[in-house]
């Protein structure tokens, strides 16, 4: 219901200011780009579903082997003591518990093209043991806001904008994203713990967290000295070893357990393709709403009325030109990605405004395109608290991050 009441406000809203800009502005061309941005964005929404279309029969074929040759299973006991207590209502000893594990895991080395088909697996696994179709069960929002917040150990990607942008040291916002999106992570993890009445002070838990921030030290550590193009050259290592080491474990395993590996990867590869075509509808419903949003100067209005606020309040407004890449991120992760090459050119690089937008596009997510994504590929029609608890990490994650820039950079 909140997508519902969501996706008419964007085009209601967008509607509103386009009419007073062309009324009171003189605005003749506001009506013209959005109907070119919706037309553009419904285009991209089923490319951007049918671009997925392979990689998801791959990943779902590979799962599938692992769940047949007990792989998943594995996986699932190895983490059943932490995620247990943040997802009691599954089942012990569910598939459901590895593919969560696996999908957190790709997120965290920032293996997209994996972390994703993982996510609509695990999605789909929770979708079996929920036991009303239409509603979203509380394993499947603790894992949706958890994804939305999800951690990020290396901003790759960030840092290789940066290099092109020829900043000084790209890899200079490496623990202050690192930082951030580790708050944003547990501030979701507590919001839905409140609506789900979980304990979140149980030794499990906390060692988790404890351990997450070691780990966080020791990737520090090791890569503190480290040029910027050694760092990228060490994550790709990692990940193509991480990604590697599932897949022939998968297929030995397999081999061990005498099953007929090839049939069980067509067998998944067969969802992989349902569920790609299946997410097309709902991928181009949130794109087109999210576009017109954008085009209408909707967005426009929301900065520069957060920043009449803070100078109202007296506050420090440097942050103020940043904010478009953390707002922008919760809808699109290509336009904030725009946004934060814009200011990187615009401010330099190496200017605080410049770092604090990489923090930002590092430390928040795409909130309203995963809850379509992941709802939309086992057809929840009542997301309940999902998109509060989503947009509550991502408010924490933007606050933490123009914290955090003033820490470190200004």
């Amino acid at each position: 219901m909140a997508l519902n009441y969501v996706w008419i406000a964007f085009f209601v809203i967008s509607f509103a200011v386009a009419l007073f800009r062309l009324i009171f502005m003189g605005d003749a061309d506001i009506f013209g780009a959005m109907t070119k941005s919706l037309f553009e964005s419904g285009k991209t929404g089923a490319e951007l579903a049918l671009g997925l279309t392979g990689v998801m029969a791959f990943w779902l074929g590979i799962m599938k082997i692992g769940e047949r040759a007990g792989m998943i299973s594995v996986f699932a006991r190895g983490v059943s003591p932490f995620f247990s207590r943040l997802f009691p209502g599954i089942p012990k000893g569910d598939p459901a518990m590895g593919s969560i594990v696996m999908n957190f895991s790709a997120n965290a080395l920032g293996l997209d093209n994996a972390a994703t088909p993982m996510g609509l697996k695990a999605m789909k696994e929770l979708q079996d043991i929920n036991p009303d179709k239409d509603t979203a069960s509380n394993a499947q929002i603790m894992f949706l806001v958890l994804n939305t917040a999800g951690i990020t150990m290396i901003p790759t990607a960030v840092m290789a904008l940066r290099l092109s942008a020829k900043a000084a040291n790209p890899a200079d916002i490496f623990i202050p994203t690192m930082i951030g999106t580790f708050i944003s992570f547990i501030s979701g993890m507590i919001a839905v713990a409140i609506f789900q009445r979980i304990n979140l002070f149980k030794l499990p838990i906390l060692v988790f967290i404890g351990g997450f921030i070691g780990l966080m030290g020791g990737l520090y550590w090791w890569m503190r000295d480290m040029p910027s193009d050694q760092i990228a050259t060490n994550t790709a290592i990692i990940g193509g070893i991480v990604i590697f080491s599932v897949i022939v474990s998968f297929l030995l395993m397999g081999m061990k357990k005498k099953i007929n590996v090839y049939d069980a990867f067509i067998d998944g590869a067969k969802e992989g393709f349902t569920t790609a075509v299946m997410i097309i509808p709902y991928l181009v419903a949130i794109l087109v709403g999210i576009a017109v949003f954008r085009a209408s100067g909707c967005l426009d209005v929301i900065i520069n009325g957060i920043s009449y606020l803070v100078a109202l309040a007296g506050l420090n407004t440097d942050f103020v030109p940043a904010l478009p890449v953390g707002i922008m991120k919760i809808f699109s992760g290509g336009g904030a990605r725009g946004v934060m090459a814009e200011l990187m050119d615009t401010y330099g690089p190496d200017s605080f405004v410049g770092r604090l937008g990489c923090i930002m596009q590092g430390s928040t997510e795409t909130t309203f395109y995963v809850l379509a994504l992941y709802f939309g590929s086992v057809n929840i029609k009542n997301t309940r608290y999902a998109l509060t608890c989503g947009l509550i990490a991502d408010a924490v994650g933007i606050i933490a991050s123009i914290i955090i820039g003033y820490i470190f950079f200004h």
